[in-house]
């Protein structure tokens, strides 16, 4: 089902409220935030779940959370994880499962710091990570994005050789 612009800044309005309320609730916790990332108004179908059931095992197995909540909605996939572990620990493990995954261009791992009354997210280069890099060349992802560099059916076509959606049985 494809979703609109409202619809998806609503769903950015609440995941961030989401985020605020768990970040008060368990300020001795670190949260990691999952989303799926997925050009296009379809943000809920075969490929996100692929990816999301991945990054939650992932997630599962190299940081333990404490507390995981799941949310398979028509404006994609989210996933809420506390953690113990220092800040910049996390985020290490996060951009780790991000960087070696097969699937970790796909999932984006936000972990999620307190700043006053807002959050925000830790930024790569805080752990000395680059920015992440194009499905399709070796350009920050940000870059391209901006520039339209691929096409949507370029992306799609990418996406769907990392899944293996795109061979024949």
């Amino acid at each position: 089902m494809e979703i609109t612009l409202e619809q998806l800044l609503g769903a950015r309005d609440d995941r961030y409220a989401r985020q605020c309320s768990l970040t008060e609730a368990w300020p001795d916790r670190t949260l990691v935030c999952l989303t799926v990332v997925l050009p296009g108004p379809v943000k809920r179908d075969a490929r996100s779940l692929k990816v999301a059931k991945a990054a939650v095992e992932a997630v599962r197995e190299v940081l333990s959370p404490t507390y995981k909540e799941l949310r398979d909605l028509e404006t994609g996939y989210e996933g809420y994880f506390l953690v113990e572990g220092e800040l910049l620990d996390v985020k290490k493990a996060c951009c780790g499962i991000e960087n070696g995954h097969p699937y970790g261009r796909l999932m984006d791992l936000d972990v999620l710091e307190r700043v006053g009354d807002t959050v925000v997210p830790v930024s790569r280069d805080r752990v000395g990570e680059p920015p992440r890099r194009c499905l399709l060349c070796d350009r920050p992802a940000r870059e391209c994005m901006r520039a339209h560099a691929h096409s949507f059916g370029e992306i799609v076509q990418t996406i769907d050789k990392i899944l293996g959606f795109d061979e024949n049985p």
